[in-house]
């Protein structure tokens, strides 16, 4: 195992009602800029018990709405303006990941001289940011208690990913009933993003056993926790599990001391620049296309304990194994979840972006449990598709 230091420094408030807690805000400033999508959280309630704790509690209130799936710098800028503008002293996000990756770089933003998609290519500029707060409503990202934000420039077809200290939330507001109301195909969609965190940081060659076995139980709590919230909406215990598997799937626990790859999401962040596609289902179709570009003598271990401990397959064969692990994966995403099993079936008739797509995503992969050279994901783009 790796030398590490893990620090997460996220004040969690989990369960019902949770959301009073918003009354300690007042103890950061007195000026907040909410931050938040299309309205929903309007339609369900939040929006207004939000806003109802926050006034009793002293705090004046400036908005930004209107962020995107995948969140643009556009929409960041207008954050920090109206920040710089009018003094805010914190950033509160209520949503899914989209919504609190936009209030981190805001957050940041108001506290740079310069604009804000320079930090997103360069974290190393983050030397500050405002206090970030936030109330999930979606369970994915796993965003509301790590130090990350993905943010998109699609006038140049870049997504990019950043990060900082600086950025990770001082609080998080996790109500399990608040993810009653999220759609079937966003319930599919963010099961399978968290567990490609979780397979991102699964799959490495360094012998630490402890996040190893981490892993495998955050992965069965999602297979097991998934369907039964797919079908059943306001099931309580399987959206609390989903919400606090999918926050720990990120948080370091699982990557800290071993060497995650990091190369699916890379990839994924391309479909998502050129395409605009949700981001889950981006990763469904790509992360069995990887893992069976991957397998080879090599990483043979790896999968066979993949079969074995987290989908319960026995057998003498390894590489029989191996197969079955990854058709049990891809039987679970695209039958039992439903989601889309390949590029088509989320609108890319064709291969014409595959090379440049293949090269950012080549400069952005990260680790080295099996390096992936241009044509490399290019092979895996095409098995995809």
């Amino acid at each position: 195992m790796y030398n590490f230091t893990l620090h997460i420094p996220t004040a969690i408030h989990f369960g019902k009602g949770a959301i009073s807690h918003l009354d300690e805000l007042k103890n950061y400033g007195n000026k907040l800029l909410l931050v938040y999508g299309g309205g929903s959280i309007k339609k369900n309630g939040i929006y207004d018990t939000a806003v109802s704790i926050l006034k009793n509690a002293g705090i004046s209130i400036s908005e930004l709405s209107g962020v995107e799936p995948n969140p643009r710098i556009q929409t960041v800028r207008k954050g920090v303006d109206i920040c710089k503008a009018e003094e805010i002293d914190m950033v509160l996000a209520i949503g899914g990941g989209s919504a609190i990756d936009c209030a981190k770089v805001i957050a940041a933003g108001a506290k740079y001289d310069g604009d804000a998609w320079e930090l997103v290519l360069d974290s190393s500029k983050i030397k500050a940011a405002l206090p970030v707060f936030d109330v999930l409503t979606l369970s994915a990202t796993g965003t509301e208690m790590d130090p990350f934000a993905v943010i998109s420039d699609l006038t140049k077809n870049e997504k990019w990913g950043t990060g900082s200290p600086f950025m990770v939330p001082t609080m998080s507001v996790l109500d399990p009933e608040y993810t009653y109301s999220v759609s079937k195909k966003q319930t599919a969609a963010g099961t399978a993003d968290m567990m490609s965190h979780t397979m991102e940081n699964y799959f490495t060659k360094e012998n630490a056993d402890c996040q190893k076995f981490m892993a495998e139980g955050l992965l069965r709590t999602m297979i097991k926790n998934g369907p039964i919230a797919l079908n059943d909406p306001t099931n309580y215990d399987a959206r609390a599990n989903l919400m606090w598997a999918g926050t720990h799937a990120i948080n370091g626990n699982v990557g800290a001391g071993s060497q995650p790859a990091w190369c699916v999401h890379p990839m994924e962040h391309e479909l998502s620049a050129f395409y605009d596609i949700t981001h889950g289902e981006g990763l469904a179709i790509l992360t069995p296309a990887w893992m069976e570009h991957i397998l080879s003598e090599d990483t043979l271990t790896n999968f066979v304990d993949f079969a074995k401990n987290v989908w319960g397959l026995t057998g003498d064969d390894d590489w029989a194994l191996a197969h079955a692990g990854i058709d049990a994966l891809k039987k679970f995403f695209f039958e039992t979840m439903g989601l889309p099993a390949n590029l088509r079936a989320v609108g890319i008739t064709d291969d014409k972006n595959f090379e440049a797509m293949a090269q950012k995503a080549c400069d952005g992969s990260k680790g080295s449990f099996v390096p992936l050279s241009k044509d490399d994901i290019i092979e895996i783009f095409k098995a995809a598709f």
